[in-house]
């Protein structure tokens, strides 16, 4: 009868769970773009399951102390360093059962597996549960997702492994050791990070190919640190040896014609087409940076980003249209505890940024670079940060091939059903240190003696190949020569071989290297259209929207568009999108609150206030409209979120990709992508990327962290010249806007032009909503474009002693006190992009000004930030101008947090530039 309570409390508990599960549907039940909602189907188990159940309740008990412990007792250690643990949990005594019984049980709900007596059961149980593979599921939410689970490994054995199978995974697994032993002999001195002791993780990837051949799958993205990514590539990307023994020689990767500085060895990345099955899958393998685990929300973007190509997954109200996998390879010490990790998983099955479900890799070396696992992490399991969203958990002993395999094609199939991610925790060894250069007896000699004294996967998995008469020795041996002679025609190579070049294909074809010269484009549009557009952007008949929204945002809107004066910057905003949607570009805004804005002026999404329901009046301009507006209100997360778009832009040029941060100083949660991606991705890995990134930025009295967008650090990342003119070549844009026409061309000239470059936009918080930093539609008109430098045409040039330059809001502040003061004399300059320096443009503006004699870099910022240290040395050194800095003194921190202090040196500031 207590087991009976139990059960019932248990199922009425889960029943609670379950109903506090976050609603998929975020404010729409009809779906927007890139968010079409899911229904889960209703799953109930049945009656005569549940009778069982019920009368056998302690063998059932039993059965899931196994489900839910079986995993502590398992061999999952291939060196055997570990002592089996003694789990009192799954003792039958306890649950008033002897092993030994000849008692038949009736296994139907209870059991996946024919009717058996006790003892089958307890020792089927061990051989499941206990062997080496292992589950971690009971933590799940969904009892649909449990009872699938527990279905799938038990019957796991039923997986077949054709002959053939079997052999080329021990071709695969011997090819990938010779490739290390190949290396080791021609490159003594290379650290190639190499896969030995981890070998049969090429049978994951060999599944997940096949899987996806029989599926509707047709692209996975892959993201891969550097263990066994060189085995990786070349054993099964078909990456050309020739390239990557040309890299550890020292030569370069790119062909010389081809502007790059190239990266190191263990980043290489291909993308290819594998056949399988008769089937082409397309596969890419990102590039991945040192800073372990920043490329897993790239990839996800990446991913995402094709599924828009696909219209496929959140892209399409078909739940069962899934032709993109993603596919995240991790390390185990990186694994628990780099915090990116919890952020991508954060975002995993957030709108506008689920892919369906990714397949987790979890390279298990049992070590860190020294650090053993149990000083590198709190948790039993570097994977049980997957928890944390109710993820399902595979572990599996490397030394069985086989039945890693199978678990991959279980993984392969839970993600399918329930499109949720899957974690495979692949525990293997490392035969070298972290590299084949260090020596991992210094810290760790009794991991390493059981190391050394154990045969390599490969070999072992072959002799039970051959053993069983499954293949001859002798081919095996054969299928090695072969591989070794193609290595070794392609090491005889390398000297003559030519690199081609691998970038700017397929969707990337129309697209360009940026040349040594700032092209000018025309970014204008046509009046009627904008006006028409201006009108559509707040168009949303039947929507109960808020008064206030109504009266301040559309009603205005709708009256400025009338005579085209007073234009606010979002009123500019809304009509750079609606021009680039009407040309067929996609348009994507993500960050914290950017459906509304954080300062409330986007609204570009519009909430009715009686149904919750979601409209974005840009997605419908046009009846036959083929791109779209995504607004995506991201998690509150920054380096997560930024790779993400990142690997969104890399993917297709047609793709605006913007990411908004909430407060512009919020970028340095995500410094590591903006390092290793944004402002270096070009150079090294030749992949252009539009986006834009948009930091509010301003000295308004907010204090220390709401003040700076920290436009010294972006400029110091810039590899703008200080002694020559710069070009279109620099590998990042700085700008920083006062106009909103200026502000649309920007955002118009990253698809209008040829080549792609990041842009980062300094952008305006007060200026929102200043009087006087509105435009006119004329200012937008064909034959209009962004302006580096903008002049001061109120003044009369014979007239001015004296120039002040400035960027940014700090120029509306300048003008209102040279105003107040009624000089004439004063000429104010504002350089309105900061990289590349328009140096060109300044000299124009000082060729006007033959009687100035004081020459002035004003800046609200103090003199250790802002653009100070960056116009300085390029003034002097190519335009021959010396400035006199005026702006706040040197601080280690951006802002002072005291109102008066704050007021005392604006007050200095302006007195010091005008006196």
């Amino acid at each position: 009868m207590l087991s009976r309570l139990k059960l019932l409390h248990s199922r009425h508990l889960q029943h609670f769970v379950d109903s506090l599960k976050p609603l998929s549907g975020y404010h729409t039940k009809c779906g927007i773009y890139g968010n079409y909602p899911r229904t889960a189907p209703d799953f109930k188990i049945d009656e005569a399951t549940v009778q069982n159940r019920i009368y056998q309740s302690n063998i059932y008990r039993l059965v899931e102390a196994y489900r839910s412990h079986g995993h502590k007792k398992a061999a999952l250690d291939p060196l055997q360093l570990t002592e089996a643990e003694c789990v009192p949990e799954l003792d039958p005594a306890l649950y008033g059962i002897s092993a030994e019984s000849n008692q038949i049980i009736q296994t139907e709900g209870i059991f996946h597996g024919p009717n058996m007596t006790v003892e089958e059961l307890v020792n089927s149980l061990e051989s499941i549960y206990c062997g080496p593979a292992a589950l971690e599921f009971q933590h799940l939410e969904s009892s649909e997702e449990r009872e699938w689970l527990a279905s799938a490994f038990e019957r796991r054995g039923d997986i077949e492994l054709t002959a053939q199978t079997r052999v080329e995974l021990a071709d695969i697994m011997l090819r990938c050791q010779a490739f290390d032993h190949f290396l080791a002999n021609k490159f003594v001195n290379v650290k190639r990070y190499g896969g030995e002791g981890g070998e049969s993780m090429m049978a994951i990837f060999e599944e997940i190919f096949n899987k996806c051949s029989q599926s509707s799958i047709s692209d996975v993205v892959i993201c891969m640190p550097h263990r066994g990514r060189l085995n990786f590539l070349t054993c099964m990307l078909k990456f050309p040896p020739v390239i990557m023994f040309k890299k550890m020689k020292g030569l370069p990767e790119f062909p010389s014609e081809v502007a790059g500085s190239g990266d190191v060895l263990s980043h290489l990345y291909t993308s290819v087409d594998l056949k399988y099955n008769s089937k082409d899958v397309h596969v890419s393998l990102i590039p991945n940076p040192s800073h372990l685990e920043a490329n897993n929300p790239v990839a996800v973007g990446k991913a995402r980003s094709k599924q828009q190509t696909h219209q496929c997954g959140e892209y399409s109200p078909d739940p069962g249209d899934d032709k993109v996998l993603c596919v995240q390879v991790h390390g185990d010490a990186s694994f628990s505890a780099q915090g990116i990790v919890a952020e991508t998983f954060c975002i995993a099955e957030c709108p506008h940024f689920n892919v369906g479900g990714s397949i987790h890799l979890i390279v298990n070396n049992q070590i860190g670079f020294t650090t053993e696992a149990s000083r590198g992490r709190s948790s039993r399991y570097s994977s049980c940060l997957a928890k944390i969203n109710a993820y399902p958990v595979i572990h599996v002993n490397a030394d069985f091939p086989e039945e890693v395999m199978r678990v991959t094609s279980i993984a392969m199939d839970y993600r399918k059903k329930f499109q949720k991610d899957v974690i495979i925790d692949f525990i293997c060894f490392r035969k070298h240190g972290h590299n084949e250069l260090d020596d991992p007896f210094f810290t760790n000699p009794k991991m390493y003696k059981a190391v050394r004294g154990r045969d390599s996967i490969p070999n072992i998995y072959a002799k039970n190949v051959v053993s069983e008469g499954l293949v001859e020795q002798e081919q095996l041996d054969g299928m090695v020569k072969a591989w070794n002679t193609t290595l070794a025609d392609n090491m005889s190579m390398v000297d003559s071989f030519v690199p081609q070049r691998f970038d700017l294909q397929q969707q990337w074809s129309q697209m360009v290297q940026a040349g040594d010269v700032v092209t000018l484009w025309d970014t204008g549009v046509s009046v009627d259209l904008l006006k028409f557009i201006g009108q559509k952007s707040v168009t949303c008949p039947d929507l109960k929207v808020h008064p206030n929204v109504q009266k301040a945002h559309v009603d205005r809107r709708l009256e400025k568009m009338k005579d085209g004066r007073g234009l606010d910057w979002a009123t500019a905003e809304a009509l750079a999108f609606g021009s680039l949607l009407y040309q067929g570009f996609n348009v994507r805004v993500s960050g914290q609150d950017v459906g509304r804005g954080t300062f409330s002026h986007r609204h570009g999404m519009l909430v009715d206030q009686e149904t919750d329901e979601i409209h974005i009046p840009l997605n419908h301009i046009k009846e036959d409209q083929t791109a779209f507006l995504e607004l995506a209100n991201s998690a509150l997360s920054e380096e997560a979120v930024l790779g993400f778009e990142y690997g969104m832009s890399i993917d297709h040029p047609n793709n605006l990709v913007i990411w908004e941060a909430q407060f512009g100083d919020f970028f340095n949660g995500a410094q590591i992508i903006i390092d290793t991606y944004i402002s270096s991705g070009e150079l090294k890995w030749l992949l252009q990327t539009g986006l834009v990134m948009l930091l509010p930025h301003g000295m308004d009295g907010a204090g220390p962290e709401h003040s700076s967008c920290r436009i010294e650090r972006f400029l110091q990342m810039c590899d703008s010249s200080e002694v020559k003119v710069d070009g279109d070549t620099v590998n990042m844009l700085v700008a920083n806007p006062t106009t909103p026409a200026q502000y649309f061309h920007l955002l118009r000239r990253q698809m209008v032009r040829n080549f792609r470059k990041p842009l980062v936009v300094v952008a305006p918080k007060i200026l929102l909503r200043l009087p006087e930093a509105t435009s006119s539609l004329d200012e937008m008109a064909p034959g209009t474009t962004f302006q580096t430098v903008m002049g001061d045409p109120g003044v009369s040039p014979g007239k001015v002693t004296k120039v002040v330059f400035c960027s940014g809001k700090h120029y509306y502040t300048l003008t209102k006190e040279r105003e107040n003061l009624k000089l004439q004399n004063v000429a104010i300059i504002r350089l309105e992009s900061l990289c590349p320096f328009p140096s060109a443009e300044i000299q124009t503006e000082l060729n006007k000004f033959s009687n100035a004699t004081d020459f002035i870099w004003s800046q609200e910022e103090h003199r250790n930030m802002g653009a100070w240290s960056f116009v300085s040395p390029r003034f002097e050194n190519i335009l021959g101008k010396k400035l006199r800095y005026v702006g706040r003194d040197h601080l280690g921190t951006p802002a002072t947090g005291i109102g008066q202090i704050h007021q005392a040196e604006a007050k200095a500031l302006l007195q010091q530039t005008f006196n």
